[in-house]
């Protein structure tokens, strides 16, 4: 059965954020415990994640995940990328390099901040990548179609993606006119906010709710929340219908 599991739902500091006090970091609904966003998607067979934060390694062991066909990378930033030495456990027990699927200056960053993974000089248990170059064409993985979505993170350029009746977007605050027309016909549709009010760089709550009626996915799902959104309880009783906020190991069948 197609799925996506919400392996991660929080921003890039995680609720609860470290030293707060406030009632969503003390909430004990576990919906309002988040970790750094991440997402598994089974289609067809073919198991793909998108984004390996800080959290990869636990969301993995949380989730039982032990298979991926590949890593999708969404940007560079640290808590979308800052798991990916733990792909060393794939490595080792699959005995394969991993292949991962970014941009080019994504690849630029990662070059940088695992360069001991990429030196002439091997040393013994590295992270092994493969390093697959996207861009805003579609392309195959095992046989599944990836629909790659441009979008910006201010002035960041990123990738969404589709997948079937799916499309996933996170850490963007503008999408051009024209990739809208991939988003038509979606089950599920997949959107970033942090706050009620304006962000630089990502949706407002008003602004991301705007985005998924326009997009009229049968099921719109909130991600990337920060403990200034009210706890789950309380936000997901005022969306509209058809929007819900997703939680950490939310599975959704498309």
């Amino acid at each position: 059965m197609n799925n996506i599991t919400f392996l991660g739902t929080g921003t890039s500091q995680g609720v609860p954020m470290i030293g707060c006090k406030c009632n969503v970091c003390t909430s004990e609904d576990p919906r309002d415990k988040r970790l750094r966003t991440s997402a598994h998607i089974m289609y067809n067979g073919v198991s793909i994640l998108i984004d390996a934060g800080p959290d990869f390694r636990q969301q993995m062991l949380r989730e039982d995940l032990c298979h991926l066909d590949a890593i999708l990378l969404t940007h560079h930033h640290k808590d979308h990328t800052g798991g990916l030495d733990d792909v060393r456990a794939i490595n080792y027990l699959e005995q394969r390099a991993f292949p991962i699927y970014c941009e080019k200056y994504v690849q630029d960053s990662l070059k940088l901040e695992y360069s001991y993974a990429f030196s002439d000089y091997k040393y013994p248990g590295i992270p092994e990548f493969i390093l697959k170059t996207i861009g805003e064409d579609p392309f195959k993985i095992n046989g599944v179609t990836i629909i790659p979505i441009r979008a910006y993170h201010y002035k960041l350029p990123v990738l969404g993606f589709r997948i079937g009746n799916l499309a996933y977007i996170t850490d963007a605050n503008y999408i051009p006119e024209s990739e809208f027309e991939k988003l038509k016909g979606l089950s599920v549709f997949v959107i970033n906010t942090v706050k009620r009010d304006k962000h630089i760089s990502h949706y407002s709550l008003p602004e991301a709710i705007e985005v998924a009626q326009r997009v009229g996915a049968e099921r719109s799902f909130l991600t990337h929340l920060s403990h200034q959104l009210p706890v789950y309880s309380e936000l997901s009783k005022e969306l509209p219908a058809g929007i819900e906020p997703a939680y950490d190991r939310l599975k959704i069948e498309f």
